[in-house]
């Protein structure tokens, strides 16, 4: 237990685990928000980094891990932005397999208006975290759309629970649907659901802000981990104040529509120097997790300057969301 005591995540004593590389100048002033995907035997990461602050642009690097905690990075520039959809930058990756292929989603800005970026989300896919294929953008336009992550396999629709009607999950963050439209005032997880990764035709409200640490929005963390007690989601919260917490929800395995319990406490808050100082202060930003030897490990970024890494046992993670329901 961490020094809040509403914490179930410990922190690694070798946080951060990736810092700012001077020998790179693509990723020379900051590495954070890292996507993470375990294949059994390695941990594959794609992390956002900033080589210069006068254009605050982001490129994706990546790194590998046998053990979780030290990471070994490429010296190259893992994704680039050459398609005019990324002209200003890419951000905040999140990886999942799905029938043995591997995704990414990603941020994208294509245009930098004076009121500051319309963003959406793109999709690619990859064999071997070298060459990546460019698939589109995937969310709406207009629909400022952040934090989508995707099931790792398909799942009943809502509409028709027939076994022969599978479709896609998402989960996403359309900041603009707010309002009596929407039945929300401030920006929430929906849960899509689409015949292709590439179109999400059906988009339900799944969570909105509810507690205090997280008034101003919510958004999806690390894409669902399917586990014997529901598909588990880790999402971060922002406060009034602007502190970024993480929290957690399980969801029903066949019925994701369904939400078994929600942490009513963030599972971890800013508390260290490396969340509480850097590029934007107060931040904990979850962007990956997965479960190895009964052991979840959830990788987040820190103040938007470093990547890091908390764990718990698997089951007394579950046992404090139902507690703490």
């Amino acid at each position: 237990m961490n020094s809040n005591g509403s914490e179930i995540l410990k922190r690694s004593s070798n946080n951060p685990i990736l810092i700012p590389n001077k020998n790179n100048w693509w990723e020379s002033e900051a590495v954070f928000n890292c996507a993470i995907l375990y294949d059994g035997k390695r941990i594959h990461m794609l992390y956002r980094a900033i080589g210069e602050y006068e254009h605050y642009f982001s490129r994706i690097g990546y790194a590998s891990s046998d053990d979780g905690y030290v990471f070994r990075r490429r010296n190259g520039v893992a994704i680039n932005p050459i398609l005019d959809y990324e002209k200003f930058g890419i951000e905040d990756p999140r990886l999942t397999e799905i029938d043995n292929q591997v995704y990414i989603t990603y941020v994208v800005l294509p245009d930098r208006p004076k009121k500051g970026p319309m963003v959406s989300t793109a999709l690619a896919t990859t064999l071997d975290y070298s060459r990546f294929d460019r698939l589109g953008i995937i969310t709406s336009e207009g629909t400022d759309n952040k934090d989508v992550v995707l099931f790792p396999t398909k799942l009943r629709s809502k509409n028709n629970l027939s076994i022969k009607n599978m479709k896609y999950f998402c989960l996403h963050r359309p900041s603009s649907w707010v309002g009596g439209t929407y039945g929300i005032d401030k920006p929430s997880i929906w849960i899509g659901e689409g015949n292709t990764l590439t179109k999400f035709e059906t988009h339900t409200l799944l969570m909105k802000p509810e507690q205090k640490w997280e008034e101003l929005k919510i958004g999806a963390g690390s894409p669902p981990i399917r586990t014997k007690y529901g598909w588990l989601v880790i999402y971060h919260g922002v406060s009034a104040n602007k502190t970024y917490s993480a929290g957690a929800a399980l969801l029903d395995l066949e019925d994701p529509y369904k939400i078994l319990c929600r942490s009513k406490e963030p599972i971890l808050v800013p508390t260290e120097q490396y969340e509480k100082y850097g590029d934007v202060s107060n931040v904990v930003f979850p962007t990956g997790a997965c479960i190895i030897d009964e052991e979840i490990l959830v990788y987040y970024g820190g103040a938007d300057k470093v990547c890091c890494v908390a764990t718990a046992k698997i089951d007394e993670f579950v046992d404090y969301l139902f507690q703490n329901n």
